[in-house]
């Protein structure tokens, strides 16, 4: 049969974060619900694809000339091209699979492996009763492994006990530092101490990612596997030394991921695929795990962030893996009405409310920021706190049009600040608490 792609519909939604993380997500995930949707309709009857690209996080966008480049040939001439971009080499592959008749991952060129794929609950960095209240809701949602951040300003051991005490013995907690543990010295301590919880699986990035002596100075001591971003120039240091266990295959497109997995597979390390999105891209990420061996971590897509998934029919989840959509394409229908509903006409993110962070570092201390990114800088390129300190919590005030927010918000927007750096008369005031300075 012949096929040709006869036009190519770009537009953006917003979908909104599901309440209980939204605050959370929004200081510095705020980006990830700004969604271009792709429709690709082919001279079929019948036969349209659709894909999504996350604008502001994503291994590779779609241009114009890429559009420009399928429109009036076969789409499946361009399957293996991730240069198109995420949404529209997602669309063509729903399209040529619904024009064959077979799912998507029977187009991968790997036999299927697995009819179902470990997948994992995700939380940025939240208070310990939040972690734990989102990890019943996963339980009961079917997940059986949940990805947390880990961060200076709350203590990872209240976390992972919190997290601990609201789920079965089977719970996995994989936990993520982004290098903000900073050196083996400093972080084979916080690493060994996780160990009293026997629900931790992997510590993925507790150092600088391109610390490869650090990694082989820290792979023998570490009490759980450790994991790491793959990184095609880095990855033939880590196998020399055997410095990693087990790898996150992200940031490419299908080609980029296959290679990705392929390699770790070579060297029998295992791997988890990392595509963030909503329930569009879920389906397609399980493509991928079923067909690649390796795939064996509880894939992470972000999807349990959203408050909508923007497909009719939710993919089944059951005791911690997904099913893999059997019908042909993406094997999901896409639910319109949605699309329609979050439908906005710029790919801007939203402007969020000014705010002030305040870190307590559980001794006493108290340091001042306006944001995530000057919070980050502080703790891991500057390195002006420790780096997971007992008792610490982040505290989250919005603008209450006072003096006193004013008074804080401006002179913390020049440099981070302790306590006794601020206007002594300055109290800020959050939404569920007295003031306080």
């Amino acid at each position: 049969m012949t096929l040709k792609v006869t036009d190519v519909e770009r537009f953006w939604i917003n979908v909104p974060f599901r309440e209980r993380v939204r605050t959370w997500n929004e200081l510095l995930v705020a980006k990830w619900g700004v969604i271009e949707i792709v429709r690709v309709t082919t001279d079929a009857d019948g036969v349209v694809g659709f894909g999504e690209t996350l604008v502001h996080y994503t291994w590779q966008q779609v241009t114009d000339e890429a559009i420009a480049r399928v429109i009036g040939t076969n789409p499946a001439q361009h399957l293996a091209d991730d240069s198109l971009g995420a949404g529209l080499q997602m669309a063509l592959y729903d399209a040529v699979g619904q024009a064959l008749g077979v799912p998507m991952h029977a187009l991968l060129g790997d036999p299927q492996v697995r009819d179902w794929c470990p997948i994992s609950w995700w939380n940025t960095k939240m208070p310990p009763a939040l972690l734990a209240d989102e990890a019943r809701d996963a339980v009961a949602e079917g997940y059986r492994a949940h990805k947390i951040k880990a961060r200076p300003w709350f203590d990872v051991r209240e976390q992972v006990a919190a997290i601990s005490a609201a789920t079965p013995d089977n719970y996995l907690i994989d936990i993520d530092w982004n290098g903000m543990l900073r050196t083996p010295s400093e972080a084979l301590p916080v690493l060994r101490d996780l160990d009293r919880w026997p629900k931790v699986g992997l510590f993925e990035s507790p150092i600088r990612q391109d610390d490869v002596i650090g990694h082989a100075r820290l792979r023998p001591h570490s009490p759980r596997p450790l994991a790491e971003h793959f990184r095609k120039d880095l990855f033939p240091l880590w196998m020399r030394d055997d410095s990693i266990d087990s790898f996150v295959v992200f940031g490419a497109g299908v080609s980029g991921m296959m290679q990705q997995g392929h390699l770790a597979a070579g060297f029998n390390k295992t791997f988890w695929l990392q595509v963030v999105g909503s329930g569009i891209t879920t389906a397609f990420t399980l493509h991928l795990g079923a067909v690649l061996t390796n795939a064996t971590w509880p894939m992470v897509t972000g999807m349990n962030t959203l408050a909508d998934d923007l497909i009719v029919d939710p993919i089944e989840i059951r005791d911690g893996l997904a099913r893999t959509p059997q019908g042909p394409g993406l094997g999901v229908t896409i639910d319109e009405d949605a699309l329609e509903r979050y439908r906005v006409d710029t790919s801007a993110v939203p402007p969020l409310p000014r705010r002030i962070l305040r870190f307590d570092l559980g001794d006493g201390r108290r340091r001042y920021f306006t944001d995530m990114t000057q919070l980050w800088r502080d703790c891991r390129e500057d390195r002006n706190t420790p780096v997971q300190p007992v008792n610490a919590q982040l505290s989250v005030f919005d603008d209450d049009g006072s003096a006193d927010f004013d008074a804080v918000h401006e002179q913390v927007t020049v440099t981070p600040a302790w306590s006794q750096d601020l206007p002594s008369r300055s109290r800020l005031r959050s939404a569920d608490s007295s003031p306080t300075a």
